[in-house]
């Protein structure tokens, strides 16, 4: 497990009709500031201050298709046109179990990509998958 260390960022935070929003710098928009939705902005950042992946190649809440089932991966990373790192972010006080690996493997059926990462902003599993096996990794791989 990885603790998280953040650096600061001057988040656009604003509030209409009693809600907060924040503004998201991956989409372009604002979004409600939910508790997951500040895990999610927090590691964005993270992910390109810390460890330099370009944001222009990320998705935030990318919709795929399981089955016949809509669903939302969090975060998608893309490398050389396809995806190559799936997050699950939860709220700060959700456990980092078996249910959410689960979660983040359903979704890697999918979108097969070689890194899987669940967080709940405090800390992290990273995953690589190699020949079916996950195997658990110490930090984010370079990029």
């Amino acid at each position: 497990m990885l603790k998280l260390e953040y650096t600061a960022h001057p988040f656009k935070i604003k509030e209409e009709n009693g809600k907060e929003w924040i503004w998201d710098d991956v989409r372009k928009k604002w979004v409600r500031l939910t508790p997951e939705e500040w895990v999610r902005q927090n590691l964005v950042q993270y992910m390109v201050k810390q460890h330099n992946y370009p944001a222009a190649l990320m998705s935030v809440e990318k919709e795929i298709l399981l089955e016949d089932m809509r669903k939302r991966c969090d975060i998608v990373l893309y490398r050389e046109g396809v995806p190559w790192m799936i997050i699950e972010c939860k709220e700060m006080n959700v456990a980092l179990d078996d249910i959410v690996l689960r979660q983040v493997l359903t979704y890697n059926i999918s979108v097969p990509v070689p890194y899987l990462i669940i967080t709940n902003g405090s800390y992290a599993y990273v995953y690589k998958r190699k020949n079916g096996v996950l195997h658990a990794l110490n930090d984010f791989p370079a990029w």
